[in-house]
């Protein structure tokens, strides 16, 4: 189970010593821009394509599971 679902729409201002193992963090509208490196990490699907970030299947989630996991997660902090 997810502890706390992270939604991060740019980086600038987020610190990632926040995170817990049992966190996931989700890169949304300009927070995309970045690549996810660490594990846990993914790039919304459709934020990604909308503003022509190609990022590997694995490393993305679409709005349909970002509101399942919104769903079954603790609790959800947007960043």
């Amino acid at each position: 189970m997810v502890k706390t679902l992270w939604l991060v729409r740019k980086l600038g201002d987020f610190s990632s010593d926040l995170v817990g193992e049992e966190d996931l963090v989700i890169l949304i509208q300009d927070g995309v821009l970045r690549f996810p490196t660490r594990r846990g990490w993914y790039a919304c699907r459709e934020d990604a394509k909308a503003r022509g970030v190609k990022l590997p299947e694995h490393l993305t989630k679409s709005y349909e599971d970002i509101a399942e996991l919104i769903v079954r997660c603790e609790r959800v902090v947007v960043w």
